[in-house]
């Protein structure tokens, strides 16, 4: 087993991802030399080359330094990459994102946020907690925090890491939490698992990796059991029966209210700024944990009260006219659907915009009437191309099969290249742009564009 000390130059193939840019910060602050390479220049990479991280976008093996101690790479980048190659062929050592995140966050008390919906946000909640109360915590989020806009944040004094706990390629089996909470295990990632009851499988394996002493804590609408001995589990949820509730919810001046339920008391009038009431969830299963480490819930109460959100996840944008443009992540039926209703609350009587790029040939695919009947609730439909991400096309699964089974009388297709004008020239009172894609390149565009 590679020991961290040892490491003193790192490469990053794919250092732009969220994932993998995380640990670049990481080892950067450790002292380490970082650099990297990655497709294409965004505004993250930006800031990583402000950071001091030297990154090329042309492949060039000749830019992979001759000391490299280890190589991170993501499974996204392709075996015929010409560094990945060149990098086996110097037989340098090479790891995955999830097995270094798991080197790194095993050496101390690991705080997991696994689920297929709310991962992100839960874990950006739980360390904005940590870093209000301890002032400090390590933390590695698959969002940009808006309070610290950045997806990681360095504790020096404390040995907790709050971590995503992501199921995609079994990536989460590298971890050994202290405590693991488990948000949602809906079907997804099918491309890699083949069905619903192997995903459900990784996540029972996930649960026996906690570390004996340490906690579950699952939401109460899971059904499926997860067998661990020497694990003590909890439940929680939105006024239901549960470990960890949320009584008397209610909404005012567009917050929701709620009183925290906890084994150890209560707490009255909690504030929550992010819509929905799944976030309410989010807020629950975070402050558990937090409970767990010995953090009042009073000081668990003020940082959720100061709790600014994640980049991408439900990002308002309005302008003096009343026009509102919400951004998301969502690339799921059930995000997408949490989404919508989140809408409906808030912006109740108005009508809804969305431009959707589909995620990947296989989700299109297994989530096709999915995906067709919640876009059919919306007022009207953008479609843009499928984004491939990893995959090659799959014959029959296209944006126009998936436009022709949407209800909606108002719909059609768009190049990516055309969505501007085309709001240019439409009108709109709530537009969303939803896609884990590269769809966020249109993000700014059209910011500038309602706010002009």
């Amino acid at each position: 087993m590679m020991k961290l000390e040892n490491i003193s130059t790192v490469y990053f193939l794919g250092v732009g991802g969220i994932g993998m840019s995380a640990l670049a910060r990481y080892f950067k602050l450790h002292g380490c030399a970082v650099s990297g390479y990655d497709k294409t220049k965004t505004p993250l990479t930006s800031t990583l080359e402000q950071e001091g991280i030297a990154i090329h976008y042309s492949p060039d093996a000749t830019l992979i330094p001759e000391a490299t101690d280890l190589v991170v790479y993501t499974p996204a980048v392709s075996a015929t990459n010409p560094e990945w190659e060149t990098i086996q062929s110097r037989g340098l050592k090479t790891m995955k994102r999830a097995e270094v995140l798991g080197l790194i966050s095993n050496s101390g008390q690991c705080l997991a946020i696994a689920g297929t919906h709310g991962k992100t946000t839960t874990s950006a909640i739980l360390a904005h907690i940590f870093q209000y109360h301890f002032g400090e915590v390590s933390a590695f989020v698959g969002g940009i925090l808006s309070n610290y806009q950045t997806n990681f944040l360095y504790g020096k004094t404390n040995d907790y890491f709050v971590v995503e706990a992501d199921e995609f390629d079994r990536s989460f089996l590298h971890l050994q939490p202290t405590f693991a909470a488990i948000n949602s295990v809906d079907a997804d990632h099918l491309d890699i698992y083949g069905e619903a009851d192997a995903l459900l499988t990784s996540f029972r394996d996930f649960t026996q990796n906690i570390k004996p002493g340490g906690a579950l804590i699952k939401n109460a609408a899971i059904t499926e059991t997860f067998p661990v001995t020497g694990v003590t589990q909890y439940t929680f949820g939105v006024e239901t029966q549960a470990d960890f509730v949320a009584e008397n919810v209610k909404v005012q001046d567009g917050q929701y209210h709620y009183d925290f339920v906890h084994p150890k008391g209560k707490f009255t009038d909690v504030c929550i700024s992010l819509p929905g009431k799944h976030n309410i969830e989010n807020a629950l299963a975070a402050s558990a944990i937090a409970i767990l480490c010995g953090i009042p819930d009073t000081e668990i109460a003020k940082a959720i009260g100061s709790f600014a959100g994640v980049k991408r996840r439900f990002e308002i944008t309005r302008n003096e006219s009343g026009a509102i443009y919400v951004d998301d992540y969502a690339h799921h039926p059930t995000e997408i659907s949490r989404i919508l209703e989140s809408a409906r609350e808030m912006y109740a009587g108005k009508e809804l915009t969305v431009i959707f790029q589909p995620h990947l040939y296989s989700r299109t695919r297994d989530f096709e009437e999915d995906f067709a009947a919640v876009l059919s609730q919306f007022d009207k439909v953008l479609l843009l191309d499928i984004y491939p991400a990893r995959e090659l096309p799959i014959e029959g699964v296209t944006s126009e099969r998936l436009l022709s089974k949407i209800t909606n009388s108002s719909k059609t297709i768009l190049a990516k290249e055309e969505v501007v004008n085309h709001l240019k020239e439409n009108e709109f009172e709530v537009l969303f742009t939803l896609g884990a894609g590269d769809i966020d390149t249109l993000v700014e565009p059209i910011k500038e564009l309602v706010t002009a």
